[in-house]
């Protein structure tokens, strides 16, 4: 989906709005995965194949929902967290999602949290450590929207 020699002149988003101060219906919907939305630039098609170019701040995440314009036009981009081959972690017993939520952290795992659920790349090793943990894998192609870290900035 994704093309980095593109001849074509993509549209340059090089700006986040803030979602409160929505002017108007977004144009275009540009769907990525939890990995290609900590891309600050890069060139990507948008979901009807318009070529975009993101040039954004070094270090941006962008988040589900999240809205983008160029500085020259009021094209308005809305970001969509693209659905991918994901692992889902439950349990009975919210203790257990701790205890996992624990031990992946220690690892370093991007992680999306929920009230019910964890949610993370697949990995056959951390899916083993799970497993003894007494918790329920489910893998699914879903959404993935991991936390941001503890000092990441998120409106």
């Amino acid at each position: 989906m994704s093309n980095d020699s593109s001849s074509t002149t993509a549209i340059v988003l090089d700006r986040r709005l803030d979602r409160d101060l929505l002017p108007t219906a977004p144009a275009l919907m540009l769907s990525l995965t939890a990995e290609e939305r900590t891309r600050s630039r890069y060139h990507f098609l948008t979901d009807d194949n318009t070529a975009v170019f993101l040039q954004l701040p070094r270090g941006t995440t962008l988040q589900d929902g999240d809205l983008l314009t160029a500085t020259t036009g009021a094209l308005l981009v809305r970001v969509v967290a693209k659905p991918e081959l994901v692992l889902t972690i439950a349990s009975d017993d919210p203790l257990n999602l701790l205890r996992a939520a624990y031990h992946l952290g220690n690892r370093h795992v991007s992680l999306e949290i929920a009230p019910t659920y964890l949610r993370l790349s697949p990995d056959p090793v951390l899916e083993g450590m799970l497993v003894h943990l007494g918790l329920q894998l489910v893998t699914e192609i879903a959404p993935f929207c991991p936390q941001g870290g503890a000092y990441s900035h998120h409106h």
